[in-house]
């Protein structure tokens, strides 16, 4: 019997880039791709105007710090909505695209490890491709 050695850096190469949010701002086009954790509370992060070169650019924003103690908000440029839904046993979130809404991760029930990925779907639209925890739309 022939005995194999897998040599690959397959596992190095599927990696994603971790950043950590410190403050609030803007996040770029060039982070697209980067898994955008945060450990500090109140923070608003800005996402980028979709633009044509732009569709199909992701994100994913993880709130890292401690449980109950990180209110998030992820805001999308004045004429981008975020839609989609994310389920979890204790609530829905569900929102329909309403340009200029924010979406956020609420500091009472935040669990560390709650996440959200967005997609931009097309010229208005990041859809929620995944996510857990407990967030809500902007009123």
């Amino acid at each position: 019997m022939s005995t194999y050695y897998n040599t690959s850096n397959d596992v190095l190469r599927a990696r994603k880039a971790q950043t950590t949010i410190t403050a609030s701002g803007a996040i770029g086009a060039n982070q697209a791709g980067e898994e955008l954790n945060v450990a500090t509370d109140a923070l608003v992060i800005t996402l980028p105007k979709i633009e044509t070169s732009l569709i199909g650019m992701e994100y994913t924003i993880r709130n890292t710090g401690a449980d109950g103690n990180n209110i998030i908000t992820l805001s999308p440029n004045a004429a981008d909505g975020i839609s989609g839904s994310i389920a979890l046993a204790a609530s829905v979130f569900s929102t329909s695209g309403v340009a200029n809404k924010d979406l956020v991760n609420t500091k009472a029930t935040a669990i560390s490890g709650d996440f959200v990925t967005l997609k931009a779907v097309s010229l208005t639209k990041w859809f929620i491709t995944a996510g857990i925890g407990i967030w809500a739309s902007q009123a």
